[in-house]
């Protein structure tokens, strides 16, 4: 298979030439990956010595339309670039500093451990050094839609116990993306989608970007997440009427337009086309490597990188001799990427409403390398190739998730000693409780997190009503006390499902129970 995926993006991408995007080679490109990867739409740009040199918009949205350049995307961590330059903004105008710790502005921010929640600074929140495992406390913000306010983030970071001490290593963060905005929302004494507004998309052109609550209906041109069941694309997760002000925004809430995304690349690899924005010192601060990351060995053979790290907002390395500042964005059947040559003034975008991670990575590969190393250049089946192998041996050699196909559903009378109400220091109230003839599981504050209880092997599992399969958790009653934890029980789950933080403890009885234990 990885063979006839090679021949056929050599036949259908030449190489391209030397310091110019080949437009026939990423048409081909686009339809290649469209097609094996299955995507349902994809909006792609390409900017070159600062003008724009390729566009490409198709697909289905979701909802009958048809994906075009003003087509509204959920970038995801693609925000948080945006975020960090709206803190620098409010620091050229001297409303805040980077180094300002962040209980200046926000009295009730709290760490685990008191010195680090005192000298936590602005900029710390921007680089993901706070010392917070992978994803911890994601359960706050996703799955969406969810109860969680930005004061509950707030409040329950307090509670989640580090991995590693501060600032001694790199471990990705969306809460501390959330306090960033509160932060801005403090020192610029407006809501932060007002002054996201006000400071970013008005002042660039990014006339389509939402940010905040905003009408769907009346915005309209809107994609939609797609997951791929049974062999195709459906809708999950579809807007409704009113796109809520998430309590994730700052860190992945934003909905922008190719057009728009092509504008952000413009004005930041040519300062001259809005002179009055951001000045060259801020300019520098949000490209600055400020926490190295680790290099894997991918990015060693494709790159031929030597370096990698995090600066605000901005992941920064070199890509064949060239520097190269990127982002990505993932969200449930939403992925973005986005990459800039800051030396040569070439940047690559892509927005996609499907599944995609290998069709971003390899698409952008083969794009970038037309520009870093054009000899070198592989075609993009090459690079979905090597993905799909390098996924193939690490299910061989790693953890599987085990097979859930045999669960049972736990009778009302299961774990009676553990039934009751629960509450988790930072993820707030749930309950372990009869409903229905069945044993459920369910936290208060997230519709999502609503479990059925089932038997497998001698253990228990959470088998969710909405999230798909490979969320399922074990649920591990303490034998010597009323207390509940929970595991994934895929190896590979995604960092955000951070059910190993959690720790219930009982508060109460069932309601309807009598107050009797059983």
């Amino acid at each position: 298979m990885h063979r006839l995926l090679l021949l056929a993006a050599a036949l259908a991408s030449p190489a391209a030439p030397a310091g110019a995007v080949d437009t026939a080679r990423l048409d081909a490109d686009i339809a290649f990956v469209g097609q094996h990867e299955h995507l349902p739409g994809l909006a792609m740009a390409v900017v070159e010595d600062g003008q724009v040199v390729y566009r490409h918009a198709e697909g289905a949205r979701g909802d009958g339309g048809r994906i075009d350049e003003d087509t509204l995307f959920k970038i995801a961590s693609n925000s948080k670039a945006m975020t960090a330059a709206l803190l620098a903004t409010l620091v050229e105008q001297g409303k805040l500093r980077w180094d300002d710790p962040v209980r200046r502005h926000l009295p009730a921010f709290r760490m685990h451990d008191p010195w680090v929640g005192e000298h936590l600074q602005v900029r710390d929140l921007l680089i993901h050094n706070s010392g917070l495992g992978l994803g911890a406390g994601d359960l706050m913000l996703w799955p969406e839609p969810n109860a969680f306010t930005r004061s509950d983030v707030i409040a329950g970071l307090a509670h989640l116990k580090p991995v590693t001490s501060f600032r001694s290593g790199y471990a990705y963060d969306n809460l501390m993306y959330v306090v960033a905005g509160e932060v801005a929302a403090a020192a610029g004494g407006k809501p932060y989608e007002q002054l996201m507004r006000e400071r970013v998309f008005e002042p660039l052109g990014m006339t389509r970007c939402q940010v905040g609550a905003w009408s769907v209906k009346q915005v309209g041109n809107v994609a939609q997440p797609h997951v791929r069941r049974d062999g195709r694309n459906v809708v999950a997760g579809a807007d409704g009427t009113l796109s809520p002000d998430l309590t994730s925004m700052a860190a992945g809430g934003i909905r922008c337009s190719l057009r728009d995304m092509t504008r952000w690349m413009q004005v930041l690899l040519d300062p001259a086309l809005a002179p009055a924005w951001l000045g060259a010192e801020q300019r520098r601060m949000l490209w600055t490597l400020h926490m190295p990351m680790p290099l894997g060995e991918r990015q060693r053979k494709w790159d031929n990188a030597h370096f990698y790290g995090y600066g605000l907002g901005w992941r920064v390395s070199d890509m064949d001799g060239h520097w190269k500042v990127a982002h990505t964005g993932t969200l449930s059947g939403m992925y973005s990427s986005l990459a800039l040559l800051p030396d040569r003034k070439v940047g690559v975008v892509m927005l996609i409403n499907g599944e995609a991670e290998d069709a971003r990575t390899a698409l952008m590969q083969s794009t970038l390398k037309q520009f870093t190393a054009p000899d070198d250049a592989q075609p993009v089946g090459y690079y979905l190739a090597e993905l799909k192998a390098d996924r193939a041996a690490r299910a061989a050699t790693g953890s599987r998730a085990p097979s859930t196909r045999a669960a049972r559903p736990a009778a009302t009378t299961d774990l009676a000693h553990w039934q009751g109400r629960y509450r988790d220091p930072w993820l707030g109230p749930a309950s372990l409780c009869p409903t229905s003839n069945r044993l459920r599981f369910s936290v208060d504050k997230s519709p999502a997190l609503q479990a059925t209880v089932k038997q497998l092997e001698g253990r228990w599992l959470l088998q969710w009503d909405t999230l798909e399969p490979a969320a399922q958790a074990w649920l591990n009653p303490d034998a010597g006390t009323p207390t509940l934890e929970l595991r994934a029980i895929d190896p590979e789950i995604d960092f955000s499902y951070d059910f190993q933080d959690l720790h219930f403890t009982r508060t109460g009885d069932c309601p309807g129970s009598g107050g009797a234990r059983r």
